[in-house]
């Protein structure tokens, strides 16, 4: 069943109803305030982590990463990006989503490494890149993404991306479809939409009058408590809450969601960006994703129409499983990787 889709104004599209298992869910996403307590406890003794500088290098699972940072030509001047790099080969992008950082695709790109050149980028707003004011578009975010993947000599990349990432991941694929090998796409909304999913959007937008975000450590562990269903490496996490820590990062990630909604980029998505896609494409998503009900892709290939080839394929766990099923989320990059 569909509802229409409208907020004030006419809308082409109607969202879809929530399948009874995911309305089911959200009925019982309460986070018991005893179980974030003691989380936050457990994490208490963790401090801000020092910024890197370019050239800094790191061992992670056995695997050295490398920092970089690049001034890139954006927003009428430049844009200051942060990647980090490990291995050699065909390169893979990756990009993360919210609250995260890089580090969210350590262990793949430890383990993929040994034939691929792994790059993970910072996105505007997040990590250690660029936060200041400007055009937090997502067209114009990503176009600005493309101009540091130019800087790289990047001509041609498989492309990885997770949450929000994924919104900006879809400008690229749609803008520069000649470029991207293939398109690994995830936990994103796609043709079916529901607002239901999506009440943090305007709570996100409002961050910097309600102080959401000033406690980075508080955001991220009741993020990753919510969402994800299967349980996060304490070092693991320990990271994840220093990777949003970075100064700056609770004024300018909201900045996305004000310029934007949900609803806006779903609608930009149906009437403009998937027609463009021609990439092959594999459409991953946690199997207990709340925000994601995996029923809202089981049909994806009939309304990728320009895409050549699109596989839709379910991770153990919720919405962080780079994290929560790192072993399984390398196989299945792996296994792309070979086609």
């Amino acid at each position: 069943m569909v509802s229409r889709a409208h907020s004030g104004n006419v809308s082409d599209f109607e969202y879809t109803e929530l399948p009874v298992r995911a309305r089911q869910a959200l009925a019982n996403f309460v986070l018991r305030e005893d179980l974030l307590a003691e989380r936050l406890q457990r994490y208490a003794d963790v401090r801000p982590r020092r910024e890197d500088h370019d050239g800094d290098t790191e061992e992670l699972d056995g695997v050295v990463f490398t920092h970089h940072f690049a001034d890139v030509p954006g927003d009428q001047e430049t844009v200051r990006w942060h990647y980090v790099e490990a291995g050699s080969g065909a390169p893979v992008v990756f990009l993360h989503g919210m609250p995260d950082s890089w580090f969210l695709w350590h262990h793949q790109m430890a383990a993929l490494s040994d034939s691929y050149r792994c790059i993970a980028v910072d996105l505007k707003g997040y990590g250690q890149s660029e936060k200041g004011r400007g055009d937090y578009r997502q067209a114009g975010a990503a176009e600005q993404l493309v101009a540091l993947l130019d800087t790289l000599g990047l001509d041609r990349f498989t492309l990885v991306t997770h949450d929000r990432g994924t919104v900006q991941g879809d400008h690229v694929a749609a803008g520069h479809p000649e470029r991207v090998r293939h398109y690994v796409r995830g936990e994103q909304h796609l043709h079916h939409f529901n607002p239901e999913l999506a009440p943090h959007d305007d709570l996100i937008a409002e961050a910097p009058w309600t102080g959401l975000l000033d406690d980075a450590k508080r955001f991220a562990v009741w993020a990753h408590t919510t969402l994800a269903r299967l349980p996060v490496a304490d070092e693991d996490m320990r990271r994840i809450i220093q990777e949003f820590s970075y100064p700056g990062i609770a004024r300018a990630v909201p900045r996305y969601h004000m310029a934007s909604t949900f609803r806006k980029e779903w609608l930009a998505r149906r009437r403009d960006l998937i027609p463009r896609w021609r990439a092959p494409m594999t459409l991953v998503q946690g199997w207990d994703s709340h925000t994601q009900p995996r029923e809202f892709f089981t049909d994806a290939g009939k309304y990728l129409l320009g895409v050549s080839e699109v596989d839709v394929r379910y991770l153990p766990g919720g919405h962080f499983w780079p994290v929560e099923c790192p072993q399984e989320t390398t196989a299945l990059l792996r296994e792309v990787l070979a086609r």
